[in-house]
């Protein structure tokens, strides 16, 4: 079994798409069949454990199969690559929901299982985009629980309007919807566990239920996220650190280089959001285009716009 240490450097990885009721058009190639039938993608999984090295040495092989999870996961019981990276196409509301934590997750899903702390950063916004996190000011426990059970969410769900370039850092335990108008990049712990509270009264189907009961005892009031604006960030340096993972942005012009590393982090995960850029360590080199992904296993490195500006977002395991 290969072993990090006698792994390349960096590992392009290949994206696998997501139908979604509340899909758009905007992730897949124009000239794939998805795109020219119209049918709505959702979601595009740019980096977990499943995604396939697209070429080199590792070509076919997944970031599970390399056992790039490392010490971290064995050591608190959880198995596989700890993160998981979308890019995500919101034509329409996605249900209002919430996540576990990894207690919750332990105990409601399975032992072993990760519960699901995410962070989200804009990359398109409709000029009236929205979305909820978190619960208004003064509900109470009891008052959310109410809501929840009686189908009136929203009432006390909390709205924010949202523009590109804001990043939204949403805790495990918080109420929250992606509203439509948005494309957008998602880092998360690596967990699909989601319970659903209100879904825009869609018909019901077994693969989205809601979870009303679950919702109940994972939903807390107090968790209102945390909405860094663009005009805060401006999209660049560290734009989030939690216990989970670390989410950086870039912004290079047109031929300029910047040295980076992976540092006291096992991994990287590099994502073009607009513009092409190289990524080259040592003798390896791959040109990513806008939304291409890879893996930087570890070690210096450095990243170079190519043709134009190019933007970068960076998410790792925290140090």
């Amino acid at each position: 079994m290969t072993t990090p240490d006698r792994l390349p450097r960096l590992l392009p990885l290949t994206p696998q798409y997501r139908e979604r009721v509340w899909g758009g058009q905007r992730l897949k190639p124009s000239d794939s069949d998805a795109t020219s039938s119209g049918t709505p993608t959702g979601e595009a999984w740019i980096a977990y454990g499943k995604s396939v090295v697209s070429a080199g040495a590792m070509q076919g092989k997944t970031l599970d199969d390399l056992l790039l999870a490392g010490q971290d996961s064995r050591a608190s019981g959880q198995s596989g690559f700890p993160l998981l990276v979308k890019l995500l196409d919101c034509a329409d509301w996605l249900s209002v929901q919430v996540h576990p934590n990894d207690a919750q997750a332990a105990q409601m899903v399975g032992p072993g299982e990760r519960g699901k702390t995410e962070a989200w950063h804009l990359l398109e916004a409709a000029p009236d985009a929205q979305i909820l996190a978190g619960v208004k000011p003064g509900t109470t426990q009891e008052e959310l629980a109410r809501a929840i059970r009686g189908h009136t969410v929203l009432e006390v769900a909390e709205r924010h309007g949202v523009a590109a370039g804001d990043t939204v850092f949403i805790p495990a335990g918080t109420l929250h919807a992606l509203g439509p108008g948005l494309l957008l990049y998602e880092v998360q712990q690596s967990s699909d566990t989601t319970y659903r509270i209100y879904d825009w009264d869609r018909p019901a189907s077994s693969g989205r239920a809601l979870h009303l009961e679950e919702s109940v005892a994972v939903t807390r009031a107090e968790l209102r996220g945390d909405l860094r604006p663009e005009s805060q960030t401006h999209g660049q340096g560290e734009l989030i650190t939690s216990a989970y993972f670390v989410l950086s942005g870039l912004h290079l012009e047109s031929g300029a280089e910047q040295s980076a590393d992976t540092g006291g982090q096992s991994f990287q995960i590099v994502t073009v959001t607009s513009g092409q850029a190289e990524v080259s360590a040592g003798d390896e080199r791959v040109l990513l285009d806008t939304f291409g992904t890879l893996l930087v296993t570890g070690g210096a490195y450095r990243l170079k716009a190519v043709g134009g500006p190019a933007r970068l977002l960076v998410a790792g395991l925290p140090e």
